[in-house]
C-alpha cells in the first residue's frame, strides 16, 4: 500500500512538473529581427555543409540532408535543455518559415497530375492516402485529449489539496 501510495505521488509530481523539466525559458534579446535572421541561416548552413563534409567522408553522400537534419535535431535540443534556447532564434525561425508552406506547392501539384495517371488505381491509392493520414491524426487527437484532460484534473486537484 505505502510502496503504491509513493508511485501515485511520485506520479503525480512529475506529472504536474514534465515541462519544467524538459523546457528552460528563452532569453529575451534585443537583437535586430535582420541579424536574427543572418545568424539563423549561417547555423543552418554551417551544420548542413558540415554533415555534407562528413558524409563524403563516411562514403554516403546521398544521407547528408537527413544526417543534417539529425544533428540540427539534435544540437537544438541539447541547447534547448541545458541553457533555453534564445528569443532570437525563435523571431528568426518564425519569419522564415512563416512562408514555408508553399515550397511544397510544385510537389503536391506534380503527385495531382500523377494520380490521374494511375487510372483504375486512383481510387484505390486515395483511400489508403486518407486512411493512412486520418488514423494517426484520430490517435493523436485521442493522446491529446487525454494528456489535456489528465494534466486539467491535476490542477485543479493540486490546487484544491493547497487551500486550506
Amino acid at each position: 500500500m505505502l510502496v503504491a501510495l509513493c508511485r501515485l505521488a511520485l506520479i503525480n509530481t512529475l506529472s504536474l512538473n514534465w515541462p519544467k523539466l524538459l523546457m528552460k525559458s528563452t532569453h529575451s534579446s534585443r537583437m535586430p529581427l535582420w541579424m536574427s535572421v543572418i545568424l539563423t541561416l549561417i547555423m543552418v548552413i554551417f551544420v548542413r555543409e558540415s554533415a555534407v563534409i562528413i558524409c563524403q567522408w563516411a562514403g554516403i553522400e546521398k544521407a547528408a540532408n537527413i544526417v543534417g537534419l539529425v544533428a540540427m535535431f539534435l544540437i537544438l535540443m541539447v541547447w534547448r535543455l541545458l541553457k533555453g534556447l534564445p528569443s532570437w532564434l525563435t523571431q528568426a525561425s518564425n519569419t522564415l518559415l512563416v512562408d514555408s508552406g508553399f515550397a511544397f506547392l510544385p510537389v503536391s501539384a506534380g503527385a495531382g497530375l500523377l494520380l490521374f495517371a494511375l487510372g483504375d488505381e486512383f481510387w484505390g491509392v486515395m483511400l489508403t492516402m486518407l486512411i493512412s493520414t486520418l488514423i494517426p491524426l484520430w490517435g493523436l487527437a485521442i493522446l491529446a485529449n487525454h494528456w489535456l484532460s489528465n494534466s486539467a484534473n491535476t490542477n485543479t486537484t493540486h490546487k484544491q489539496e493547497q487551500q486550506p
